[in-house]
């Protein structure tokens, strides 16, 4: 399990926060919302969760079971992103609102892909060569946190962004979207030793 160490958690955290990206997800977010009303935050936090503690201890077992290798896990989670990121920057409609489901907006794509996305469990896995266990899963509360903080405050950001700054932001998070994507995809491809 390993002991407990502040650097090593500070160290896990901000990884895990830039990975995440969750202040660069707010205009998906309210993009979403916008779309099918209302966000649950506790849903969408816990499911993301409960995805990053599940990986954190079986991450590597989950995906060879299936017969899958973290880099086909990484690609697959580009893709998704370079899509949101295209449906951004286009003002097109990829990721249709499904009027039956009850909050199913707040899992998918908000718990998966954006918070606990390939690039965050891919993280996960990478992280655990380098620190111990209790560290990375103290790492992941305190992200969890500042998510849940995050999504429970779209709606005043709206307000204070208005109409144009949120499109302006949009665009602006597509582009980065795309790039993460892209990066994502490029560095699993040549891990995969395809490159």
């Amino acid at each position: 399990m390993g002991t407990f160490d502040f650097k090593e958690v500070l160290s896990v955290t901000l990884i895990l926060f830039s990975v995440i990206d969750i202040l660069g997800s707010i205009p998906i977010v309210i993009n979403l919302r916008q779309k099918v009303g209302h966000i649950e935050s506790e849903k969408a936090t816990l499911a993301a969760g409960v995805l990053m503690i599940l990986f954190l201890f079986l991450g590597k077992s989950i995906l060879n079971l299936f017969g899958i290798g973290v880099e086909d896990f990484a690609i697959a989670g580009a893709l998704i992103i370079f899509a949101l990121g295209a449906e951004m920057i286009l003002g097109i409609e990829l990721f249709k609102p499904d009027p039956d489901a009850s909050g199913g907006a707040s899992i998918v794509p908000i718990a998966f892909p954006l918070i606990a996305g390939a690039g965050t469990l891919t993280t996960i896995l990478t992280l655990k060569a380098e620190f111990d266990q209790i560290n990375i899963g103290i790492g992941i509360i305190i992200n969890l946190i500042i998510v849940y903080v995050v999504l429970k405050s779209t709606s005043w950001l709206e307000r204070k962004l208005g109409k144009t700054g949120l499109d302006v932001l949009r665009r602006i998070f597509g582009i980065i979207l795309l790039s993460i994507a892209i990066k994502i995809f490029k560095s699993a491809l040549s891990t995969g030793g395809l490159v």
